[in-house]
């Protein structure tokens, strides 16, 4: 189904993904797409792809640091806003990379976090474009909620959690809810 959907989902937003890769160009230049080592399924590492959103010298960092003390480019900060720096990452689901919903994926520097997920059991499926973490809390959460919510996903996961963490995502992205 992930597949499908990313098939479907990349064809209808072909415009979009367009439009975003001038905006970034004419902004800040080449490369639009931002690559980076996180950790997938079974603890493995993968490329994830997104639209770049930092000058091309911010180092790599969490998430969390880089919001803090990074610099958003001018269109990197309406893509971060819109959640739109997100939409390379149908390529990683096309791959196999990742699935649409599942614990998002962590950069391999994350070391504490990264052994928490591991004695929990995470990394037995692909991490998720969006999560049930993100979805109940996102950058508000600890570390060990965050771990306990991806453990309660993996416990309780089914398609119709999937496709209420896809509708709560999109609640969260349009009301800005539980956004840093």
């Amino acid at each position: 189904m992930d597949i499908l959907a990313s098939v479907f989902a990349l064809i209808l937003l072909l415009p979009l993904l367009g439009v975003i890769t001038l905006l970034v160009f004419v902004d800040d230049g080449a490369p639009v797409i931002f690559k980076q080592q996180r950790v997938g399924q079974h603890n493995k590492i993968f490329t994830i792809f997104k639209f770049r959103t930092m000058p091309c010298e911010t180092c790599n960092r969490p998430q969390h640091i880089t919001a803090k003390h990074g610099k958003f480019t001018r269109s990197g900060k309406l893509l971060r806003a819109l959640s739109l720096d997100e939409l390379p990452q149908l390529w990683n689901i096309l791959r196999g990379d990742m699935s649409f919903v599942g614990p998002r994926p962590l950069i391999p520097e994350e070391e504490r976090i990264r052994k928490l997920r591991e004695e929990a059991g995470i990394y037995v499926v692909p991490p998720g474009l969006t999560g049930w973490a993100q979805v109940n809390g996102r950058a508000k959460v600890n570390d060990r909620d965050k771990v306990a919510l991806d453990a309660e996903y993996i416990a309780k996961q089914s398609l119709g959690l999937d496709i209420k963490i896809l509708f709560l995502t999109l609640k969260i992205v349009f009301t800005k809810d539980n956004v840093n």
